[in-house]
């Protein structure tokens, strides 16, 4: 529960302790860079069952039932009950809202938003819609919570693509449109739900209003600044400081929406058959699903851009797909027989890693066996190219589970058709799921600091120290609820908070380390085992007492423990 986990899961908490549910702080520093209503809805989740890691994760798993629930509800409005299976089947199941569901961000929250402001905007202009007042309320009831989940792209999607699809129909200026959907009405629904909290983050983090374009250290302009000029204008622009994030080559962002779509992205050739023309409810839902995919495709094609940046589409190419696969044409069989093709490939290759690595060792965990690829870690999926063969021993299992899951879904592909072959496909990634579940426990030493957390726990009291940033041991902070100084971590996330009037002086430097870590009462330092060399020539090895070790991290302590242990050397040192 490192990185982003511990930190979304620890604000929610500060939120909860403090009664400060305006401005969000990690370690006593503000942090102003995100909207709060995920902080929101965890602490919810916190206050009826408990301060817990997987309490932390209720929200976003309800999200993500509701995602596929108004999708397949959108489908069946639109398509047909067949169709709108399809598409809930499609999105419950693709590999994207399952890859990024692991990871605690809002993203999928911003989705299920999305989905419904698009299937209520289409009703809202529905002629045949007895209430369209009733759907234009929810369409702007929607945008007013994706701002407070995302900022300003949960209204950019929404009403770009239903502009643009005003245009393509030719009803971007009929007054009937525009009298159904109650403009003025919305966006004060829109003002009710978000101003309150832009409004008192604003009167609580001045200064007010600063007009620069300027984004760099050591400076401070208040949330407003920062909040819509440097995390949403410059971070567009990829001027944004500091810069602790990277950007996927255009050409990949968009051809790996094959693998967020898997195994129902082998029917998007199907997709191209069907009828877009606005005749009927169909064609106009065809038609809005492809103004949807097409803006916010479009949009990060000129913006930085991680992995997971365009989930909003992802019910869009749902619909799309779901709607082709009721069709059952030619190319949707074709599809089966590729995806069965593809599936067998898959199987083979899990069986072969399985079989290379079934007599290698795998002392410790997983981490004495992954190679380092800092470089990569701002992309969401960085970690992935940690992968080596001799890694693969420690996930026999989850390679085995895989390969039976590829088997079922080639031979359910190869001898099924129409729903039976899709229930297969189903079935193959919910077994899959399983297996990629098993392998992130095997990797939970790697990713998470909660090992230890737990021996810091068991250790006899004293002060905490955390090497560099927040964000790769954030899990100390959750795990123990403490609070603990940085080591060279004014840096990144935390440094525009760090400049604040009134954040916690927290930030320390090496020779503060030294002179503090030479006194005579305790304290622990969390940092890299990579590190144990600078630190060893700081304050001297005899001066260094590992505690525990996990996941390529070490616990130390500046005074022998009767649980002491030395360190393991570090790979390739």
């Amino acid at each position: 529960m490192d990185d982003v986990d511990s930190v979304q899961a620890q604000i929610a908490r500060n939120m909860l302790v403090s009664g400060d549910w305006v401005t969000a702080r990690l370690d006593g520093v503000p942090y102003l860079e995100k909207p709060p209503l995920i902080y929101w809805t965890i602490a919810l989740s916190y206050k009826i069952f408990g301060v817990h890691d997987w309490s932390a994760r209720i929200p976003m798993a309800l999200s993500a039932l509701a995602l596929c629930w108004v999708t397949a509800a959108f489908g069946v409005w639109a398509f047909a009950k067949r169709a709108g299976f399809y598409a809930g089947l499609c999105i419950a199941t693709c590999v994207g809202l399952f890859l990024f569901t692991r990871v605690l961000i809002p993203d999928v929250m911003l989705t299920f938003t999305t989905a419904l402001a698009m299937w209520a905007f289409l009703r809202a202009i529905d002629d045949e819609e007895p209430h369209p007042r009733l759907w234009a309320f929810l369409f702007a009831a929607s945008l007013g919570a994706g701002l407070l989940l995302k900022s300003l792209i949960a209204i950019v999607f929404p009403v770009g693509a239903a502009i643009v699809y005003l245009l393509l129909t030719r009803q971007l200026f009929s007054w009937n449109v525009w009298k159904r959907l109650h403009p003025f009405s919305g966006t004060l629904v829109i003002l009710l739900i978000a101003a309150p909290w832009h409004i008192l983050a604003m009167l609580r983090n001045p200064p007010y209003f600063v007009f620069t374009l300027h984004s760099g250290p050591n400076s401070y302009h208040g949330f407003l600044w920062f909040f819509f000029i440097n995390e949403q204008l410059l971070r567009f622009l990829n001027l944004r400081y500091p810069r602790d994030y990277n950007t996927v080559p255009r050409l990949y962002f968009w051809l790996f929406h094959l693998i967020w779509l898997f195994p129902w992205s082998v029917y998007i050739p199907a997709v191209a058959k069907l009828s877009f023309r606005p005749i009927d409810r169909e064609g106009r839902a065809r038609l809005l699903a492809l103004c949807w995919l097409g803006f916010v495709l479009i949009f990060f094609t000129f913006s930085t851009t991680q992995e997971y940046y365009s989930m909003p589409c992802y019910p869009a190419l749902a619909l799309l797909i779901g709607s082709a696969m009721a069709t059952e044409n030619v190319w949707v069989r074709r599809g089966t027989r590729t995806l069965a093709v593809i599936a067998a490939c898959a199987a083979i290759a899990a069986f072969a890693i399985y079989w290379n690595v079934r007599n290698l060792p795998a002392p410790g965990d997983i981490s004495s066996a992954l190679t380092s690829n800092p470089k990569s870690y701002s992309l969401s999926l960085g970690h992935m190219l940690d992968l080596t063969l001799p890694s693969f021993a420690y996930l026999r299992i989850p390679l085995l589970v895989a390969s039976i899951a590829f088997l079922i879904g080639a031979l359910g592909n190869l001898r099924c058709t129409g729903l039976r072959a899709f229930l297969a496909s189903a079935l193959m990634m919910v077994l899959f799921f399983h297996a990629a579940r098993a392998a992130m426990v095997v990797f939970d030493p790697y990713l998470s600091s909660r090992p230890l957390a737990e021996a810091l726990l068991q250790s006899p009291d004293g002060a905490l120290i955390v090497e560099r940033h927040y964000y790769p041991t954030s899990s100390i902070f959750f795990y123990t609820n403490r609070t603990a100084l940085l080591l060279n971590g004014r840096v990144l996330n935390l440094e525009y908070g760090s400049n604040a009037p009134g954040a916690a002086d927290v930030f320390i430097n090496d020779a503060k380390f030294a002179s503090l870590w030479m006194t005579q009462p305790r304290f622990y330092l969390v940092c890299a085992q990579t590190s144990l060399p600078r630190l060893q020539n700081l304050v001297g090895a005899t001066n260094l007492e590992v505690v525990a070790q996990s996941g390529g991290k070490l616990l130390l302590t500046n005074h022998p423990l009767a649980t002491s242990t030395p360190p393991a050397p570090h790979q390739g040192s």
